[in-house]
């Protein structure tokens, strides 16, 4: 079948059991928290996907509202939502041609059924999400995970495993010495203040890659790379890339008032971030809450300048100006830098959009009739210690036809092979199933991929990520009001940042903000 066609324009893709597989405490087999909702796409949840581009205000923006608020991605929406349930007269203006940001679904050609090009999966103690999705209507169901996972090593070769048996007992000491002191240093962080701690600064000066190399004792190298297959889908980023106190902090942030974040709540599926998917795709979440919003919505409109004067906000959008007493911006932290604001910004929070990169992602899907790895007793989730396929996860429908085989291609993995013409990156993911799963993994009916660095309004995915020192210089800005303009997105969230839940989490406290304001 012809290579796919990259699709257009993403909370948030993240690794499974990588916790489990280095022998960290057992999490257990998933169990089902509630009822599970499965079943395939109605023909009406379909068409509502389908026609999701024809969302919002056709025609000319409103003189005046109360609040603007700039981007459509859950943050954005959230937030407009908060501020027009209080009955406050809200605005969302949109650059791209569709609602949800980093966030989108994707529609298989081969089979009436929806994958996520975007972020998918929910799991405990993402409240937030989980309770939006329950008022949006969206079910869920348990991503699968029966069956052994694979581990193939360029010394070692193809493994299968189940349980906390580690595929690799050369990198296993060093990987539970490593992760045990992540976890403890994280039970340390102030989630609202991670530059608060006694041990910030010395921290922000080293990298992830620094702290692997100077504590790690048999096999650093090694360790390093099993990591990077943690770090590669969750940042797009590669150790070296990553401030030791973000990773801490990224840690810490996985959890919830009630329970504190760990790295094996952020890294697995049974018990972890990785536990669940949404029925009809992640998707279906902002595409529900801007319909409820209706005119609220205006897409197609990206915002140039925003100008404090005369006791209000004036908004500039290729769509129109839009006068507003507030603003609430959601968007990437790079492109707030698009913007022209009057006054201009304080040179701290100038500094820390400059300093925060969006990661290096691309998610490469490929669709088979069925999920014919399911016959071997496989889960579908495997890591390879090396090529295109680095961290690889069974992403099929809720009732596995068709089946589908998901690599996320990140960091060092994006930089080698995210630069090759289309039939050779191909070819590589495809030879990265094949080794995992079989010779039937060369032979999809459908391949698909999503590169986030080429989507103009995001710039990467699938978060902006903290390289040294940005953190403890410029991290107190990231939440600080600049006069009527207040800050969303899930990068200015204290928990689950960089997560559907932590835009869910970022959104309601920039409305609370705004509305103490009205």
């Amino acid at each position: 079948m012809p290579d796919a066609a990259p699709l257009p324009a993403y909370t948030r893709p993240r690794t499974s059991n990588l916790a489990a597989n280095l022998a960290l405490p057992p999490v257990g087999r998933r169990t089902l928290l509630g009822a599970t909702a499965l079943g395939a796409l109605t023909a009406a949840e379909l068409a509502e996907i389908a026609g999701a581009d024809a969302l919002g205000l056709k025609g000319s923006l409103p003189r005046s509202v109360d609040v603007v608020v700039v981007g459509a991605g859950i943050a954005g929406l959230t937030a407009a939502r908060k501020i027009a349930a209080r009955g406050r007269s809200v605005l969302v203006l949109e650059a791209r041609n569709r609602v949800g940001g980093r966030v989108l679904n994707h529609e298989l050609h081969s089979a009436d059924e929806v994958i996520e090009a975007g972020g998918a999966f929910i799991g405990p103690t993402q409240d937030h999400i989980a309770q939006l999705a329950r008022a949006m209507k969206v079910r869920t169901f348990l991503e699968y995970n029966e069956g052994q996972s694979t581990y193939v090593s360029s010394t070692l070769g193809r493994l299968t495993y189940s349980g906390t048996v580690p595929p690799d007992p050369t990198i296993l000491p060093d990987a539970a010495l490593l992760l045990g002191l992540i976890d403890q240093y994280a039970a340390e962080i102030n989630v609202a203040a991670p530059w608060s701690h006694p041990r910030a600064a010395e921290w922000d000066r080293m990298t992830l890659a620094d702290f692997i190399q100077q504590t790690a004792v048999l096999n650093p190298s090694g360790v390093s790379n099993l990591i990077e297959c943690w770090s590669q889908p969750g940042f797009g980023a590669d150790p070296r890339e990553l401030s030791f106190l973000y990773t801490l902090w990224y840690v810490a942030c996985s959890g919830n008032e009630k329970n504190v974040g760990t790295f094996s709540r952020n890294s697995d599926t049974a018990g972890g971030a990785q536990e669940r998917r949404f029925v009809g795709g992640s998707q279906l979440i902002p595409i529900r809450m801007a319909t409820k919003l209706g005119d609220a919505v205006a897409l197609r409109a990206p915002v140039s300048r925003i100008v404090q004067k005369n006791g209000g906000v004036v908004v500039h959008s290729r769509r129109g100006v839009v006068r507003a007493k507030q603003v609430v911006v959601a968007v990437p932290p790079p492109m707030v830098l698009d913007i022209d604001f009057s006054p201009h910004l304080h040179p701290r929070r100038t500094q820390l959009m400059r300093h925060l990169d969006m990661g290096k992602l691309m998610k490469c899907d490929a669709v088979y009739e069925r999920p014919f790895w399911r016959d071997d007793d496989l889960n579908g989730f495997g890591i390879n210690d090396s090529g295109a396929a680095r961290a690889v996860f069974d992403n099929s429908p809720p009732d596995g036809t068709p089946g589908v085989l998901l690599a996320f291609m990140g960091g060092g993995a994006w930089r080698e092979y995210g630069r090759l013409p289309l039939g050779e990156r191909r070819r590589a993911v495809l030879q990265g199933f094949a080794a995992m799963f079989g010779e039937q993994a060369l032979h999809p009916v459908e391949y698909t991929e999503q590169d986030w660095t080429k989507e103009r309004w995001s710039g990467g995915g699938p978060t902006a990520i903290h390289g040294l020192g940005t953190l403890t210089r410029f991290g107190p800005a990231i939440r600080r009001p600049h006069g009527r303009v207040h800050w969303a997105g899930t990068e200015t969230a204290t928990y689950w940042t960089g997560y559907m839940d932590g835009a869910v989490r970022s959104g309601k406290r920039a409305a609370v903000e705004v509305l103490e304001k009205l």
